[in-house]
């Protein structure tokens, strides 16, 4: 993605591989007002999460002279003022999805407005709160300095992650793309930290109704790499070749297990279970974006073999063919241990147990007055169920059914149910709803 700003922003070529098109956009760069920067990071912000959302990790590289910009809206005036912001102004910084920021100075080193810069891009480094970095020219500046920080820039941050994909004794040489980052694991007392294998094998198959939503760690595409890359003599065997290789045409003959392993889950809706490292587990499925075109994704999910609680111990799983229909038992799995309290949770793994819950509490609405109690018993279960799961649309949502369930009430109901539907659906609506220790009550009625 490729982003210019001054006092606005313009998003001047959206997420791509075409590297073409990209060089095309570069070139016809024009001159603006001003230096605004906050106003290029807020086009990030929204960008981004419009189209990856705030899990998936991304670099942010800020292309500049060394310029800050003067009166409002430089970057010195912004930054005197982040600690007086208020919700609706904040900063854009910390990036609302897990990003490093780099900056890359096409400057002299020793050019008085870059040192005079140079704190505040520091300082914007550090309040995105990863490790970022400043980069710029050695030397002199001139094209050749330039050049070389944009390939030190490429090897140390778009280095592609290869492993190799197993399934038995078949195999194939595939690219992570993000690639992953080693994942490291805090609890009260200790630290771990865990990195990801080379080699990806895939254990077994599973339906994808089964796998529901774990909990993840990160997604990436799995592309298969290329067989016969040509090496370019001209490049150091530590640098990356930023040029494309037309000649691709004999890749589509070449038999692919990446290939046949993406057809087989998209046409029988299943996922492979894979292993990513000791004890460290992931899914692999097909996705699609549009009608037309599918991709083969990875999901790598928390370290330990109980990361999807409704599957159990995923070391325990076993091929369903090696035991008789009598043994074999159905997802979800239910905890050995016979817990004694009551347990009264609600768990939406399945779009059914939302639409169960939500069903509930309208059959009890249709008996008012007589189920006034349970009525508002669930209404208000399902209200601090989806506040903790910060699911607020579902508030407003469940409103627009009560005040739809009033207007199809039959002439025979009695007139309490109107209105504490109504009540109810005001009610929902309103900010101090959103409070979890809020508790919604009957309106008291003359019926």
């Amino acid at each position: 993605m490729q982003i210019v700003f001054s006092s606005l922003y313009e998003e001047k070529c959206p997420f791509t591989r075409d590297y073409n098109l990209i060089k095309s956009e570069l070139q016809n760069l024009g001159d603006y007002d001003k230096t605004c920067i906050e106003t290029a990071f807020h086009g990030v912000n929204n960008i981004v999460l419009t189209e990856w959302g705030s899990n998936i990790a991304c670099d942010v590289i800020l292309v500049t002279d060394g310029c800050t910009g003067i009166g409002p809206g430089s970057l010195k005036e912004s930054l005197s003022t982040v600690s007086q912001r208020t919700s609706s102004n904040a900063f854009p910084l910390p990036f609302t999805f897990p990003a490093k920021l780099h900056i890359v100075c096409i400057a002299a080193p020793n050019d008085p407005t870059l040192l005079k810069s140079r704190p505040l891009y520091q300082e914007l480094v550090d309040i995105s709160g990863y490790e970022g970095s400043i980069l710029l020219p050695e030397n002199l500046l001139n094209e050749t300095s330039v050049n070389n920080l944009f390939q030190k820039l490429a090897e140390d941050m778009y280095t592609s992650f290869k492993a190799i994909l197993k399934c038995g004794n078949l195999e194939s040489k595939v690219i992570l793309s993000p690639a992953p980052v080693p994942y490291t694991k805090i609890t009260d007392f200790d630290y771990q930290t865990y990195n990801i294998s080379d080699v990806i094998d895939v254990c077994g198959f599973i339906s994808v109704a089964d796998v529901g939503s774990p909990m993840a760690i990160s997604r990436h595409l799995i592309l298969p790499a290329s067989s016969n890359m040509k090496e370019n003599p001209l490049l150091k065997t530590t640098e990356i070749d930023l040029t494309t290789d037309d000649d691709t045409a004999d890749e589509g003959r070449i038999p692919s297990f990446c290939v046949l392993l993406h057809g087989a889950l998209k046409v029988e809706n299943m996922a492979a279970l894979v292993t990513i490292s000791e004890n460290w587990f992931g899914f692999i499925y097909s996705w699609a974006d549009s009608k037309k075109k599918s991709n083969l994704m990875l999901t790598i999910l928390m370290p330990g073999s109980d990361s999807v609680p409704w599957l159990g111990d995923l070391n325990y799983l076993h091929c369903s063919d090696n035991f008789s229909n009598e043994v074999l038992s159905s997802f979800p799995v239910r905890p050995a241990e016979k817990r004694s309290y009551s347990q009264n949770s609600v768990v939406w793994i399945r779009q059914a147990g939302l639409q169960s819950d939500i069903q509930k509490i309208l059959r009890h609405a249709r008996k008012l007055p007589e189920k006034t109690q349970q009525f508002y018993k669930e209404l208000n279960r399902l209200r601090k169920a989806a506040i903790q799961l910060g699911f607020l649309d579902l508030l407003s949502g469940l409103a627009s059914i009560f005040e739809h369930e009033c207007t199809q009430l039959p002439g025979t109901a009695h007139p309490d149910c109107a209105i504490q539907l109504t009540h109810a659906a005001d009610v929902l609506r309103k900010t101090q709803t959103r409070d979890i220790k809020h508790i919604i009550t009957p309106l008291p009625t003359n019926y």
